[in-house]
């Protein structure tokens, strides 16, 4: 059969497939571009590989056939595999089939320092180093405001941060509690029991540009897809609830469309696009240089007062709901079909 694509899932959202319950992941936009492409999408997980062949449902005339077949030449991942089990078996999978995004969870502070070494998006990176107590510190000393977040986690797990209230007092937030006024001393102390034994990263807080006093930043789709070509799907902005300090849907935040927070800001919101698609660009194209099979990427962008750009971290799994939430139909089906794209490129190659 030609023109079978392979598209991983995880085995949650895999076994959802029968029913149609699969979750964040909008199957039916993946099988809505294979049409339009010629191609025929093979849907797996990792546990149902075995060889060079794999269980898995196939989508054709419109329903689903599960049967077992060999690898596709190609296959987009969109799969965590965060145990040696599940290693092992992306492994098997990459030995037939050209699997991108193949990896799609970095470590933070890796990513900071791939980026760090290239002088074109060093203006972008807000200072960052590893977390130890002396370093905080330091950065304590030398910075009014900073985030200390864990370096291989998502949707703002773990994330505190740190505001200097006056020469002796800091605001800590943490998770969804309230924000505390402590000591310089306590707050060391509290964050040095938050992390214990797990890895951190501290960064520079970027002062980010507000929304009827909420602070916001930007979720950037970018995807490589035509002749392997890197292209911006869509920018979707994202305010902090009330009294939070990140500013993830799954903590509370709420998406708005991105033009409104700009004129909010006194922006110009069409020169602003542009000049986030162009940095988010200049990112995603050091980054694959370093990482060749980065090919779907989720940025998270924040934009400062006076208009400036700084990168927050880059996502490798992107989920895509903030364009589903804001009706942004258009680029919530690019981020579907875009991959596709790539894939048939793949294929051609």
């Amino acid at each position: 059969m030609r023109n079978v694509v392979g598209i991983l899932l995880d085995r949650k959202t895999y076994l959802g497939i029968p029913s149609q319950q699969t979750g964040y992941e909008r199957i039916d936009l993946y099988n809505k571009a294979a049409k339009k492409l010629g191609m025929t999408p093979f849907y797996m997980c990792l546990p149902q590989i075995s060889g060079k062949s794999s269980l898995g449902f196939l989508y054709e005339n419109k329903k689903y056939r599960l049967v077992r077949m060999s690898l596709p030449k190609v296959t987009h991942n969109r799969a965590m595999s965060l145990t040696s089990y599940l290693t092992k078996k992306l492994s098997m999978l990459s030995r037939s089939s050209k699997v991108f995004n193949e990896q799609n969870r970095y470590d933070k502070m890796r990513i900071y320092k791939l980026l760090e070494a290239q002088e074109s998006v060093r203006a972008y990176l807000p200072l960052s180093m590893a977390y130890a107590p002396k370093r905080l510190v330091k950065a304590m000393s030398h910075y009014s405001s900073l985030f200390i977040k864990p370096t291989n986690s998502s949707i703002g797990k773990g994330v505190i941060q740190l505001t200097r209230k006056d020469d002796e007092n800091w605001q800590l937030c943490w998770s969804n509690k309230k924000p505390a006024v402590v000591s310089e001393t306590k707050a060391i102390a509290f964050i040095r029991e938050k992390v214990g034994s797990q890895r951190y990263m501290i960064q520079k807080a970027i002062a980010l540009a507000k929304y009827r006093g909420r602070p916001y930043d930007l979720r950037v789709s970018v995807q490589r897809g035509d002749e392997g070509k890197w292209q911006v799907n869509g920018i979707a902005g994202k305010v902090a609830a009330a009294g939070r300090h990140v500013t993830n849907l799954a903590k509370g935040g709420a998406a708005r469309n991105c033009e409104d927070l700009f004129r909010s800001s006194g922006f110009d919101p069409a020169r602003m696009k542009k000049s986030i698609e162009q940095a988010s660009l200049l990112i995603v194209e050091s980054l694959a240089r370093r990482i060749p099979q980065v090919a779907d990427v989720g940025l998270d962008i924040g934009v400062d007062e006076q208009g400036r750009i700084g990168l927050i971290e880059v996502n490798c799994r992107d989920q895509r709901y903030e364009f589903k939430e804001l009706k942004m139909n258009e680029s919530f089906y690019k981020t579907y079909e875009t991959p596709m794209k790539y894939a048939k490129y793949l294929m051609k190659k």
